[in-house]
């Protein structure tokens, strides 16, 4: 186990994003595609919405500092760019509930350690509106447990078993567990003729 990459609970003040089929272009506009690594992507996460819509949940001072993204469904629809979680990630958010996700877009942030649980429309719904009303509440994500936990309140929670496992046990850090398995990797090469001295 990976110890220092596992992901068992994320508690935090949330951020609420009303609204189905947020795509990854709202997330990061394409124009910031070009960058060579993923530095400085924060400052540009939900760019155009915030600046067409001034009372964007990112342009609120209330929500500055949440680690929790509450969204609709369908997030993160659209074109496949490891850029979109990325950019929330590095804005500081540290896990993701909503109603459902696309699937790139979902695996692109178990890929990062980013986790996504779904709840049903009526408990996303009020917990939307509970964030509205009260922005200093904090939410906790139960990974381990598959529940979402609001002061008083308990939401039961959907992640699947192998996504479960990957973010428990930290193998969701493909590079780490390749790294740790270093010893049996040289092993397995040396035991193959096209990689150690093959010649006819």
């Amino acid at each position: 186990m990976r110890q220092n990459d596992t992901r068992r609970e994320i508690c935090g003040r949330a951020i609420p994003l009303p609204g189905n089929d947020i795509d990854t272009d709202r997330i990061i506009p394409a124009r910031f595609l070009k960058c060579i690594t993923f530095k400085g992507l924060e400052a540009h996460a939900f760019e155009d919405d915030r600046r067409q819509m001034p009372d964007h949940p990112f342009n609120q001072a209330r929500y500055q500092g949440a680690t929790i993204l509450v969204v609709g469904q369908n997030f993160g629809c659209g074109s496949s760019r490891e850029h979109a979680p990325e950019a929330l990630r590095r804005w500081g958010i540290r896990g993701i509930v909503g109603e459902s996700f696309a699937e790139i877009f979902f695996g692109n942030c178990t890929a990062i350690g980013l986790p996504c649980l779904t709840l049903d429309a009526e408990d996303i719904a009020w917990l939307l509106e509970a964030i509205s009303r009260h922005s200093e509440q904090e939410v906790l994500l139960d990974v381990q447990q598959r529940l979402v936990r609001v002061g008083e309140r308990t939401l039961r929670a959907t992640i699947s078993d192998g996504t479960r496992h990957q973010l428990l046990t930290g193998t969701w850090n493909a590079m780490g567990v390749l790294l740790e398995a270093q010893h049996e990797i040289d092993r397995v090469a040396r035991s193959l003729p096209y990689v150690n001295g093959y010649s006819q």
